[in-house]
């Protein structure tokens, strides 16, 4: 019988075993290729100290195809809980020193008893993805396995934030996995998502196209959407990580962090009152705006790379975190397009699920016009925007600063779809669409009969530009709550967040709505 030291040796000898992943050879090829190892980048992400491993002596099930003689502790994956910031997540980080990463049986179990005991207990899953695949060896028991993911995928949406990094290769089913959780960041030049690499790719269309051209972080940062961060390497990619968790709670039912601000509640900024150009067709850059009415200006952009004329992110207001939606005049004079609706539609929705409130800045001229876009489904996909906002039940603060043209004006957080408070700048320009368009429609016959029709239009415009384009008709039928000078945005929105802090607001008992995806 063994002595009790010889136990603890024992242990000791196993931890230490399953510390080393697939051995110092593959550990040294993956520092090559400027990638850490699966527990290097947890001691990056966690506090130091906090890691508690769960499952570290699991190893696969399969004995065909020669997977018999290899047994790895842990089998590909690391998994357990630590804290960030003090606050508790719950981990997996693939180790590809292990098999590539691939995904097995007993690994999938693994994953899925973290995301099980995240949800029972309300905390953040964070997956540190680095794996080839399914393991082929285990054939359909791996595709199970990423089954069992995907649908813990889905009951733990809205319910605990979820949040993806791409450390390495992510392709075929396994990119469905971070594509169905809240945030996905990638890191520059180590790291691809792609359903069909780029092999098959040759073989069906005979397109020439390799790893980072198909599925690398400035694709799917700049183009697809897939992404909504990519950092320059895995240390960047972890802290913005953590930046993400410091603006949303543990949970569904837990409120946003508050934090401490040096930042004075009542500061106005005079520059602000400048902003605007006077001539309604000069576009501005509206970070200007966010940065002068955020706390210390510090504004954390989400996909800033894709659908450039809608602005999303997180920032703090008064010490209390906040969803913020802007256009932005700069990319498209801000009209919304398919990709800016779907962009902010996800974002409100991710808000919603977990109690951040949304601060709405609007400059929009209406939807954009052309072929492409109704062919694309701008209806379809718009009224994502729409709906979203109309579902969202948590505080909703919004400040139209000049244009808020036609239906996009309904769209954006108006007063009709549940807007609490909504404010204007006396820049605002309230209508159903811009004074050239609406005097070319109304008053066609009588400039076609003037005896100049270019300064009968002039004038006509000016007369409908000093009737309409202002904010006070909807101010005058409590559609707009105050016409505020945009010094006092901060204040107001401090004071407004204040308000609306224990607001309470339910939708229709229902199994789900019927958002048009």
């Amino acid at each position: 019988m063994s002595s009790n030291s010889e136990r603890i040796e024992r242990l000791e000898r196993m931890r230490l075993e399953a510390q080393q992943g697939g051995g110092p050879v593959r550990i040294e090829r993956q520092h090559a290729w400027g990638k850490l190892t699966a527990r290097e980048r947890l001691d990056l992400l966690l506090d130091p100290g906090s890691f508690v491993e769960l499952d570290a002596f699991v190893t696969h099930r399969a004995t065909e195809f020669g997977l018999d003689r290899q047994h790895f502790f842990g089998d590909g994956v690391v998994t357990g809980h630590g804290t960030i910031d003090g606050r508790l997540v719950f981990v997996f980080s693939q180790d590809f020193t292990v098999f590539g990463g691939s995904l097995s049986e007993a690994y999938a179990e693994k994953i899925c008893k973290i995301m099980d005991l995240a949800m029972k207990v309300g905390a953040p899953v964070i997956g540190l993805n680095d794996s080839g695949g399914a393991r082929i060896q285990e054939g359909v028991a791996s595709l199970g396995g990423y089954a069992e993911i995907f649908l813990r995928n889905v009951l733990a949406s809205g319910v605990i934030p979820q949040i993806s990094v791409i450390m390495g290769p992510c392709a075929g089913g396994a990119v469905y996995s971070p594509a169905m959780t809240d945030f996905t960041v990638m890191v520059e030049g180590t790291s691809y998502m792609f359903v069909t690499g780029p092999n098959v790719v040759k073989a069906v269309t005979h397109e020439e196209v390799d790893s980072e051209a198909l599925g690398g972080a400035s694709v799917h940062t700049g183009r697809s959407g897939v992404a909504h961060l990519a950092a320059k390497d895995e240390a960047e990619a972890l802290e913005q990580v953590k930046t993400l968790l410091s603006h949303l709670p543990q949970n569904n039912l837990a409120d946003v962090p508050v934090v401490m601000t040096h930042d004075p509640v009542d500061r106005m900024d005079p520059e602000l009152d400048g902003v605007v150009p006077d001539d309604p067709l000069r576009p501005y850059d509206m970070h200007d705006v966010l940065r002068r009415v955020v706390d210390d200006g510090d504004f954390f952009e989400i996909q800033p790379q894709w659908a450039g004329n809608i602005i999303i992110g997180f920032a703090r207001i008064g010490g209390r975190s906040v969803g913020i939606v802007a256009q932005q005049p700069a990319v498209l004079a801000g009209a919304l397009d398919i990709d800016a609706s779907v962009k902010g539609a996800r974002f409100v929705r991710t808000c919603d699920a977990f109690n951040v409130p949304l601060v709405t800045f609007v400059d929009v001229p209406g939807f954009l016009p052309g072929v492409a876009q109704e062919h694309g489904g701008i209806i379809k996909h718009g009224a994502k925007l729409l709906y979203a906002y109309c579902e969202a039940t948590v505080p909703k603060v919004t400040v139209i600063t000049r244009k808020a043209y036609g239906g996009a004006y309904d769209v954006m957080s108006s007063k009709h779809i549940r807007g609490d408070l909504n404010f204007a700048w006396p820049t605002a320009e309230i209508a159903v669409m811009g004074a050239e368009g609406a005097v070319n429609i109304i008053f066609k016959d009588a400039i076609t009969a003037a005896e100049d029709p270019a300064a009968e239009r002039k004038r006509l415009v000016s007369e409908y530009e000093a009737e309409f384009s202002n904010p006070y008709i909807a101010a005058a039928r409590g559609y707009i709550d105050e016409v505020i000078l945009p010094r006092e945005t901060r204040p107001r929105l401090v004071r407004a967040l204040e308000i609306l802090a224990d607001k309470r607001d339910t939708n229709p008992r229902k199994k789900h709505g019927n958002i048009p995806l």
